[in-house]
């Protein structure tokens, strides 16, 4: 079995977005949730996952989760949306 590295973007309750890398986006989604994930998301609690992609190494997984974050934010709705209808695809 190929193990995947996730690059995440959640939007937060306060309507703001978080980015990062996971193995297992469902378990990170839900530390974030019991305020043990980041920083931002212990006083932005995460809402719902906008869109993950998949990535063979950790590295490349880190140069899109940093590309990713320098994007403006309709970018970043942008990439989600086009990442859920590769998924559905």
């Amino acid at each position: 079995m190929t193990r995947h590295w996730w690059v995440y973007l959640l939007v937060c309750r306060d309507g703001r977005t978080y980015t990062g890398i996971a193995l297992d986006v469902a378990a990170r989604f839900a530390a974030h949730s019991q305020g043990k994930g980041a920083k931002f998301t212990r006083s932005n609690p995460p809402v719902r996952v906008l869109g993950t992609q998949a990535f063979a190494t950790k590295s490349e997984a880190l140069k899109a989760e940093a590309a990713l974050k320098k994007l403006d934010r309709p970018a970043k709705l942008a990439w989600a949306r086009l990442q859920a209808a590769q998924t559905v695809s």
